[in-house]
């Protein structure tokens, strides 16, 4: 497993920089985020203890009352900015409006998942990788 200092970059381009111990983010690291923004850090087995979220422009927030995407509640930044949607108008992603899934494939964050050839490509149908 990682340990020590490092980095690790996830499928999203979100990257990780800081200290690792038994796989887990543990210490102090930063989530640096493809848009410029970062989230410095006081990790605990995988969790924050304290942060501060620094946005692309270079604003910073730091609190406690932060309830975006906290656990208790899941609602994605459009349905708390704009309400939610009519019954029957399910939400399965924050973009609006959201990706066309082709038929019979599944979305994994980074692409599309095909079970028939077990090939996931990204978002404008080039390969990523075999599944």
């Amino acid at each position: 497993r990682m340990e020590g200092h490092g980095f690790y970059k996830l499928p999203t381009g979100t990257e990780y920089r800081g200290s690792l111990w038994d796989g887990m983010f543990h210490g102090e690291g930063d989530l640096l985020f493809p848009g410029g923004s970062r989230y410095r850090a006081l990790w605990h087995r995988g969790v924050p203890t304290q942060g501060k979220y620094i946005f692309a422009d270079g604003s910073e927030y730091e609190g406690e009352k932060w309830h975006y995407c906290d656990g208790y509640d899941r609602r994605f930044y459009t349905e708390i900015s704009s309400g939610f949607k009519p019954p029957g108008t399910p939400q399965f992603t924050n973009l609006e409006p959201p990706r066309k899934i082709p038929e019979g494939c599944y979305d994994c964050g980074d692409g599309f998942y095909n079970p028939e050839t077990r090939v996931i490509v990204d978002y404008k149908f080039r390969f990523l990788r075999n599944a």
